[in-house]
């Protein structure tokens, strides 16, 4: 890694965070992006908590997905780029192109960056949920062979993912002569928060749960991954060659519904669950099989339980 330089998009999100940490534990020189430069200070407070002391070998540029500017110069000098700047919203909007427009267009900002500075491969965080919402989960397993049927009625967001990714692949087909591409497929992310930087999934389920604000458990079920697993997930993609040209989902083994959550939470963190209402199972034909094997066998990957992942997010205390 002498002399590589990584780029790391979003460095204030959860997994942009996480990423630069590990990457700066090994030794690569990174690069972030912000919005504004005003907030690099989140990340020198978050990497500082987790041991980080020397930080010369890390500096700042300030690019928004929804405009030009900064992305050339951001990737100017990079051998990866490690798109990992993916928002996601507790509440859908109104106009599904308020998500659609920046997930599609930010990604190729992106990638043309990469491909005019020469880097060698971009690593994209998209999500299962570009693979996992028009087939019928009944008797079937998802795997990275699946797709999402952008033209199907689902929601903005899963909308905007599915065809984000579609247009990262389309640009290497017809583009992106040179640059590879490989992309990540994550499903709900959780793990250890540091510097005050927490996942919507904290949000959505984890405090959810704890204050009582669900109070019964959606007839659906979701898998589960750790924030350090996606790092690590990504930076194997990064680096090993097979991964050229794939597409990895990246999940613990199983899945879990909201009344599971709560059932390890109240067995695991007893003293956390006084507020929590008392969820109903849910019916186990809404169960899904998702598979992560092809990251086991090609990146010899391999992740912590689901259980160690939400509890790891449950133990990390909101403190503002």
């Amino acid at each position: 890694m002498d002399n590589q330089t990584v780029l790391v998009t979003g460095g204030t999100g959860f997994v942009g965070i996480h990423t630069i940490l590990k990457l700066l534990q090994k030794g690569y020189t990174v690069k972030t992006t912000l919005r504004s430069l005003a907030k690099k200070e989140a990340i020198v407070h978050a990497l500082k908590e987790s041991g980080i002391v020397d930080f010369e070998k890390l500096s700042y540029v300030e690019a928004d997905l929804t405009s030009d500017g900064g992305w050339e110069e951001a990737a100017q000098g990079c051998t990866y780029v490690l798109h990992v700047a993916s928002p996601f919203p507790l509440v859908q909007p109104e106009d599904e192109n308020d998500l659609i427009i920046p997930a599609r267009d930010g990604s190729l900002r992106v990638l043309k960056a990469a491909w005019k500075a020469g880097v060698k491969r971009v690593v994209m965080t998209s999500s299962f949920a570009a693979i996992g919402y028009s087939i019928d989960p009944k008797r079937h397993t998802f795997t990275e062979n699946d797709w999402t049927d952008e033209n199907a009625p689902v929601q903005p967001y899963i909308k905007s993912k599915t065809i984000a990714e579609k247009a990262a692949w389309d640009f290497i087909t017809h583009q992106g002569a040179g640059l590879e591409l490989t992309v990540i497929n994550p499903v709900g992310i959780f793990g250890p928060v540091i510097g005050g930087i927490y996942p919507a999934s904290y949000e959505g389920v984890i405090k959810a749960l704890v204050d009582g604000t669900v109070t019964d458990s959606p007839h659906f079920t979701f898998g589960v991954v750790d924030v350090r697993d996606v790092v690590d997930i990504h930076i194997k993609a990064m680096v090993l060659p097979q991964a050229n040209g794939q597409r990895f989902l990246a999940t613990s083994d199983g899945v879990v519904s909201f009344y599971d959550v709560a059932q390890l939470i109240k067995k695991e963190r007893s003293q956390k669950a006084g507020m929590m209402a008392d969820l109903k199972p849910i019916d186990p034909t809404y169960y899904i099989d998702m598979s992560n094997q092809k990251a086991k066998d090609m990146l010899d990957w391999h992740p912590r339980s689901k259980e160690e992942a939400i509890l790891a997010s449950l133990d990390s205390e909101i403190t503002e």
